[in-house]
């Protein structure tokens, strides 16, 4: 039984369903990440940033004569945005290979294409059955990240805090739990836009407004994400010149995400990056007691940031790869493989 479902209405039975599918697909496709918790689950799945959308769909095994709905075995969801809808799909392993995940994709291909978007994508993981299914269903590679893992017992601490205070003369170094304070807001956008690489994926788009700032910032506190800054302050002008951002989700709370890490151009070649993101452990570790890794993404091509990732002793996990297709094409295709 396939239906639309909605996490804020969805019952705790289901709720735990859910998760326990989430965790079988993480402990075959990725058995050395943390499982997740509910913590905060049903937010995670429901929240959304002003003018974005999510639908789902769960996939049930079928009911007992006069009983409830079977175990939730596939989830598929797709997030509105901008000009394009972003896939998420789970299937349990043991409802693999049984046409259900084209399916849950067709399902949320269609709607994709009613509401009037021209373009899909998703977030495949390198190394997955994923990455055979989605080029099977037709769609292309556009972009390619390296996710990295940082396991804070082997962390060199000296050698980190040392790594921390090797900034030039003329920078300061904030740490802000929670985010930005209000007056350097509106910098910290500025540094955002002026560092943007055009490069750079569309499935997890940052802000480079101090507006949509703030939305981002309400949203990730909304669905159980706790984030932290730390900022390299220009003294001379008060403007920020390099920020790093990292996430702890209440969801699996002993690994933190690393998001962006950012020197504005003008400011770089004077240690900001590294120092910056040092700092950051070392708030972390006194912060987030029970936190033990930390996994961040960088595009292949930013030599410099794998090169500072690996002097503070993250490791090449594996690839992170972004995938496409053309909605209109795709709604066709899987359509014409269910006549």
């Amino acid at each position: 039984m396939v239906r639309e479902w909605d996490p804020r209405t969805a019952s705790s039975a289901e709720m735990a369903s859910l998760l326990a599918t989430l965790n079988a697909v993480l402990a075959a496709d990725l058995p050395d990440d943390p499982p997740w918790r509910e913590t905060s689950l049903r937010e995670y799945l429901s929240e959304v940033m002003p003018g974005e959308r999510r639908i789902s769909w769960v996939a049930q095994a079928e009911a007992a004569v006069d009983g409830p709905p079977g175990a939730i075995l596939g989830h598929v969801q797709v997030l509105l945005l901008g000009d394009i809808g972003v896939l998420e799909v789970l299937v349990h392993p043991d409802a693999r290979r049984t046409g259900l995940g084209r399916t849950l994709v067709r399902l949320a291909a269609r709607r994709t294409y009613q509401e009037g978007f021209q373009s899909v994508g998703v977030e495949v993981v390198g190394g997955t059955p994923a990455m055979a299914f989605f080029e099977a269903l037709g769609f292309g590679r556009d972009y390619v990240e390296t996710r990295s893992v940082l396991r804070l017992a082997t962390v060199d601490w000296t050698a980190v805090d040392a790594m921390s205070i090797g900034i030039g003369t003329g920078y300061r170094i904030e740490f802000c739990p929670g985010g930005p304070p209000d007056d350097l807001i509106e910098s910290y956008a500025r540094a955002k836009a002026d560092s943007r690489d055009i490069g750079d994926g569309e499935l997890r788009p940052s802000s480079y407004d101090p507006q949509r700032l703030r939305d981002s910032l309400d949203c990730l506190h909304r669905r159980g994400m706790k984030p932290y800054i730390v900022c390299a302050i220009h003294e001379r002008t008060g403007e920020v010149a390099g920020l790093t951002e990292v996430v702890v989700p209440a969801q699996h709370p002993t690994r933190a995400d690393q998001y962006d890490t950012i020197v504005v151009p003008e400011h770089r070649g004077y240690g900001i990056d590294r120092a910056i993101k040092a700092r950051m452990l070392l708030e972390l570790r006194a912060a987030e007691p029970g936190l033990t890794e930390v996994q961040t993404w960088n595009a292949q091509a930013n030599e410099a940031m794998l090169a500072v990732n690996a002097e503070l002793g993250y490791r090449p996990d594996r690839q992170w790869c972004e995938y496409g297709a053309d909605v209109a094409e795709l709604v066709h295709r899987l359509d014409a493989r269910t006549r």
